[in-house]
């Protein structure tokens, strides 16, 4: 058995990690200024999406269904005779059905789709577990019950906004609008559920003071374990870091990344959000 790892651009995953792996392969999501298309973290860069953010019609789509397929060709070129696809969550994204469908259609090769109820980072690091236990030859049904573990047992993936215009906007504001009202100072501190869609976890007076929930919050599930941590910011990287190194103090961090939220997310959160996203190792 010879297996490859297929995910979306929601997964975060840095470059350099990409270029590591020759079994991993990203389809990227697209970005959509001003009714031209751009795929995600390939022809458009965070920067640039949060300096249009405000002045010009950007919107999300779903992935170039022709790089999923040509990705496929080349894998059975290679010789691989199975794929693990690992996508960003069903309940905020139509990327998992663009994908299921398109999987149906593939022949001479085996292919299981997984529906991680999750995004950025923590699909990231999802993807990152299947592939070391794929490295071990460990079967892909083992493989699905350790992904399950991690994402419902033994992870956790929170943020905040300073504003929900963007998911509104966006139409990814689920089951948080009506926790948190029109009262500009309230602040959520947001999460994944199981089902896959966003919910309320808390609200706070003021940014700061969301920190500080989002703070406790891993604190009092990770307290005692080691755990791998990423801080997802706008476009704010110094403060960015400046929580990782307090959060450092509090917890104890094996590996530490300080990571900008891959552009195709962040038109959804805006350029002034943070996310902590840990997960026992």
């Amino acid at each position: 058995m010879k297996t490859a790892i297929i995910t979306d651009s929601g997964s975060n995953l840095s470059k350099d990690f990409i270029k590591k792996h020759p079994n991993l392969h990203v389809i990227p999501l697209m970005i959509l200024v001003d009714g031209k298309s751009f795929r995600d973290q390939v022809e458009i860069t965070a920067e640039e999406v949060y300096s249009k953010i405000d002045t010009h019609n950007l919107t999300t789509s779903l992935p170039n269904m022709d790089d999923f397929t040509a990705v496929i060709e080349k894998l059975k070129k290679e010789d691989y005779t199975d794929v693990l696809v690992i996508n960003i969550s069903s309940g905020l994204s139509g990327t998992f059905n663009a994908f299921r469908l398109a999987i149906e259609e593939v022949k001479g090769i085996n292919v299981t789709q997984y529906d991680t109820k999750t995004l950025g980072s923590a699909q990231g690091y999802l993807v990152e577990e299947a592939l070391e236990l794929v490295s071990k030859k460990v079967a892909i049904k083992d493989i699905i019950k350790k992904l399950d573990q991690q994402r419902f047992q033994e992870s956790m993936a929170i943020y905040t906004i300073n504003t929900l215009k963007y998911l509104r906007k966006g139409g990814r504001i689920g089951k948080v609008e009506g926790t948190i009202g029109n009262i500009l100072r309230i602040k959520p501190v947001i999460t994944v559920n199981d089902e896959g869609v966003y919910i309320t976890l808390s609200k706070a007076f003021g940014l700061q003071r969301s920190l500080i929930n989002m703070k406790e919050l891993l604190v009092e599930k990770f307290s005692g374990h080691k755990i791998d941590l990423t801080i997802h910011y706008g476009d704010d990287p110094e403060k960015a870091q400046q929580l990782g190194d307090m959060l450092s103090k509090s917890l104890d961090v094996r590996n530490l990344a300080i990571s900008a939220l891959t552009p195709v997310l962040g038109i959804h959160t805006g350029p002034e959000m943070f996310a902590y996203v840990a997960r026992i190792v």
